[in-house]
């Protein structure tokens, strides 16, 4: 089944809307580079929309009906927004589901050598990455120190114009000639992605510096010494730290037509922004609509911020009480009875890679969100396969407000696969299916997305919150 290129279809109008969002969006992706950042990116939004803490509710002791917006935050890295709707929870929720981890490199605990009078950061790589592609690019630092105090150092270096950036290097070329007969998985391997950060001994005219200079492992004393002057930072510090290495760089228009966006980290942002956005927009409805974004989805979306955690179903009884509506059946009852689409994303036909694809069943750039029934490997394994009624509805709802869609698999059957966080949301009963934006380099530092598809996925959301 041939689906038509979106841009063919579009009027000046839509073309504009078009080019707003993708201005908004690439605004998000510079703000949200890790976890944390894209929660706090998603707070300022939703109370610039109207939403207030469900927190703040409990506390007051508030009543919530149709047409309040709340949200949560747990653990600075995962939130829920709700639009309450008409009916009662036991009637079940509209729910959009993605994630916001994307791979990467984290420090490990205690990070800081000294080698041939080079200081490093020793790292862990986070997620599923190839890992000869993070060398020799400008990395930037993002996290939070936690100090014995109780405060906590947010950090950022690398992303100012006048800041430093960080690196792994790579051999030289002229050197590489047993390297380049290494299989790809093992070119780089994965205790090498250390951080170059330091090669100086002695602190220009810092009379501290020039006596560290004398030390043992001087350059690391240098850095050490750095790391408290400017960021105040010790170096047990790093024992309760989260900081995370991310490409440097704003999220850019791509190709001469500026139809594609290229960033770190659209896996899965793309689609845990145009979730977001889509219920931001979205009035009161039949049923209470909900944005859930989560961590953790590319380690198996495991731990306290994971998607198997109680995190969303602790929410739901939090809000369910608010409304008067709370007993043990009755939560049951609306997480067996909602219907959610797992906002994620799927990979871009790639014609210089097309063995690796099955064309009939594969996702095109310009051709509209995208639909999988079922995710997972070889046999589906790991997938959640939605079953043929759901499907019927989702196409309803996405035809019935002209959104452009497409279907696709991940690649050949025997290939590879992936996953999502589908088949958790499933466990309560709920209809589920993957829907998302198609993706090219996906995992890789930069990634790339076509205007149109983040466009049709906005409004193929809206569409499902209104009708589904």
């Amino acid at each position: 089944m041939e689906h038509k290129n979106a841009w063919r279809t579009y009027t000046k109008e839509q073309t504009e809307e078009l080019e707003a969002l993708s201005v908004r969006y690439r605004a998000f992706l510079d703000a949200g580079k890790t976890e944390r950042e894209c929660v706090k990116a998603a707070v300022r939004l939703a109370r610039a929309s109207g939403y207030v803490s469900l927190e703040e509710a409990v506390a007051s002791g508030k009543t919530l009906a149709a047409g309040d917006k709340v949200y949560a935050v747990f653990m600075e890295k995962d939130i829920a927004l709700f639009h309450i709707g008409e009916k009662p929870f036991a009637q079940g929720m509209r729910i959009l589901g993605a994630h916001i981890d994307s791979p990467r490199l984290d420090l490990k605990p205690n990070p800081l050598y000294e080698d041939a009078e080079l200081a490093y950061l020793d790292t862990h790589y986070y997620g599923g990455v190839k890992k000869y592609q993070w060398v020799t690019i400008p990395l930037a630092i993002h996290g939070v120190v936690a100090k014995k105090d109780g405060s906590v150092l947010e950090v950022c270096i690398g992303e100012k114009e006048d800041d430093p950036v960080v690196f792994v290097s790579d051999l030289l070329i002229h050197l590489a000639g047993e390297q380049l007969e290494k299989k790809a998985r093992v070119v780089i391997e994965g205790e090498n992605l250390d951080l170059l950060v330091g090669s100086c001994p002695v602190a220009d005219g810092n009379e501290e510096g020039k006596e560290k200079g004398k030390e043992k492992d001087a350059v690391k004393a240098n850095i050490l010494a750095i790391l408290k002057e400017q960021y105040g930072i010790e170096e047990e510090d790093f024992l309760s730290a989260e900081l995370e290495i991310v490409p440097v760089g704003k999220a850019r228009d791509c190709g001469l037509d500026r139809s594609m966006i290229m960033a770190y980290g659209q896996d899965d942002r793309v689609c845990a922004y145009t979730s977001m956005e889509a219920l931001l927009a979205a009035g009161t409805q039949e049923y209470t609509c909900c944005c859930l974004l989560v961590d953790k989805e590319e380690i198996g979306s495991v731990g306290a911020t994971g998607m198997q955690s109680r995190f969303f179903e602790n929410t739901v009884a939090e809000l369910m009480n608010c409304a008067g509506e709370y007993s043990e059946l009755e939560l049951r009852r609306c997480l067996s009875r909602s219907r959610m689409l797992s906002s994620d994303v799927s990979a871009a036909y790639d014609p210089l890679y097309a063995s690796y694809f099955e064309k009939r069943n594969s996702a095109y750039f310009g051709k509209g969100m995208v639909l999988c029934k079922y995710t997972g490997s070889r046999g589906k394994s790991g997938s959640n396969d939605a079953n043929a009624e759901y499907v019927a509805a989702v196409r309803a709802a996405l035809e019935k407000h002209h959104v452009a869609y497409q279907t696709a698999e991940l690649g050949k059957v025997d290939v590879g696969g992936g996953g999502t966080i589908a088949y958790i949301s499933a466990l309560y009963g709920m209809q589920v299916i993957d829907s998302g934006v198609a993706v090219m380099n996906m995992h890789a530092p930069m990634e790339v997305t076509s205007k149109a598809d983040v466009y049709e996925a906005e409004k193929g959301y809206e569409a499902f919150l209104k009708e589904a």
